[in-house]
């Protein structure tokens, strides 16, 4: 049977697991997956037949490819809110933090609303997730004797029986993996990762989602052996390396707590806690003035055009398909000259730097409206290809193709565009 790839699995929770954390801009109503269903069914009856070969970084591409047009299309769905362009950015309330290493914020309260005075966040500490560190086991020992195993895990609110497979020859890291996957793909609040240490040797790390403990509450999650007790002792995963715990801040020097790093205060500042402050030197939290708002968006935009150039450029080397370079690329070339004229310019590496002082200048100058038009139509031209690039990312890799489709009879080959999702699967049999 298929199963999922362990390196390309690994490879996007490495490269990519701390950024994976939904967002509102993840979220889409019906009429975006519909949009983006008719993208796909289109794409797929232009498309020719082609042969693939997925060894070597072919599935690293692919993936960077996705991430990088994931995060794009977020950037530019976060200054197009309603269907607004960025000059509406303008004449936002954005909130800005004087610690973002400590204390992140989002205005997410009335923009017609009177201004807020600006107040102090002193973070003491975070709120924690359970860990769970189960025993390190030599990788290549096979501690585990053929068989069904089962497990239970409790929550404070649900229960669960998880059940695995030992086959003959399988090795502890094998049947780390295993569980791991099953945690992983379950969806019960908890991730999963394999770590290692200088020995060789493999454990299992359970680490919740959810942070903090109320007050009735002993733990987040609890494992149970079941009839499984000899292999869970051997595993170990039952064991509190750390206990969950709640977050201590200060509002203008009044101590709270909270079960989460993230909450609202007074329904208008959305905090997310990110680290401690210095004693006596807490965060000031107010608003970003127009002009500097106008720069951080844009520097959004340029953050993610030279994250398309990286992945290009990474893989050019050893590949033929250089599209992607040549089609982000092309962008900037369009449009050089309207670019310079508001402060983006292009680097001898191929990326693009921002000029805030210039873009400032252009956006209050006597020509403001042609710069807004401008950073629209970049933006509006990155959004493009996000959209093209995430609906098949394969387009951009090394491919012999076998045969074309009949320029009048076409028809949708609905398993075309899943090759990316089988980046995931092990293709052999």
């Amino acid at each position: 049977m298929a199963r999922i790839d362990d390196n390309a699995y690994q490879y996007l929770l490495n490269t990519y697991g701390k950024d994976l954390v939904a967002n509102r801009y993840d979220s889409h109503k019906k009429s975006e997956l519909r949009d983006v269903y008719n993208r796909i069914i289109k794409t797929n009856k232009n498309a020719p037949l082609y042969k693939i070969n997925m060894n070597g970084d072919v599935k690293n591409f692919a993936i960077d490819l996705k991430e990088n047009a994931r995060k794009m299309q977020n950037v530019v769905s976060s200054l197009s809110t309603d269907g607004e362009d960025i000059e509406s950015v303008f004449y936002k309330k954005i909130a800005t933090s004087s610690d973002e290493d400590a204390v992140a914020v989002n205005y997410i309260g009335d923009e017609s609303g009177s201004d807020v005075p600006a107040f102090t966040v002193g973070v003491k500490k975070l709120a924690d997730p359970q860990i769970n560190t189960g025993n390190y086991l030599p990788m290549n020992g096979k501690s585990f004797q053929e068989g069904t195993y089962s497990f239970d895990l409790d929550t404070n609110s649900k229960s669960y029986e998880f059940q695995y497979n030992v086959a003959y020859g399988d090795t502890n890291y094998d049947v780390q993996n295993k569980i791991a996957r099953l945690f992983n793909t379950s969806d019960v609040g908890i991730t999963a990762k394999i770590l290692k240490n200088g020995k060789g040797e493999t454990a299992l790390q359970l680490t919740s989602k959810q942070t903090g403990l109320a007050e009735n509450e002993e733990y987040l999650f609890k494992i149970q052996s079941g009839s499984s007790w000899n292999e869970m002792k051997t595993l170990g995963i039952g064991q509190i390396s750390q206990e969950a715990s709640s977050s201590v801040f200060s509002l203008n020097d009044t101590e709270h707590t909270s079960l989460n790093n993230t909450f609202t205060i007074n329904q208008s500042f959305e905090l997310t806690l990110k680290g401690t402050t210095p004693e006596n030197h807490p965060a000031v939290i107010g608003f970003k003035a127009n002009t500097e708002a106008i720069a951080d968006s844009v520097e959004e935009l340029v953050t993610s055009y030279n994250g398309f150039i990286a992945v290009g450029q990474k893989y050019s080397t050893g590949h033929t398909n250089n599209q992607l370079l040549n089609e982000v690329r092309g962008i900037r070339n369009l449009m050089a000259d309207q670019l310079s004229s508001v402060g983006i310019e292009e680097q001898s590496d191929g990326t693009i730097s921002l000029d805030r002082d210039r873009i400032a200048e252009a956006v209050t100058g006597d020509k403001a409206k042609d710069s807004f038009k401008i950073l629209n139509e970049f933006k509006e031209a990155l959004s493009r290809e996000a959209q093209k690039t995430s609906v098949n990312p394969l387009n951009y890799v090394d491919k012999v193709t076998v045969e074309y489709k009949h320029p009048t009879r076409t028809f949708a080959a609905p398993y075309a565009s899943s090759i990316y999702s089988g980046l995931l699967m092990d293709q052999s049999l």
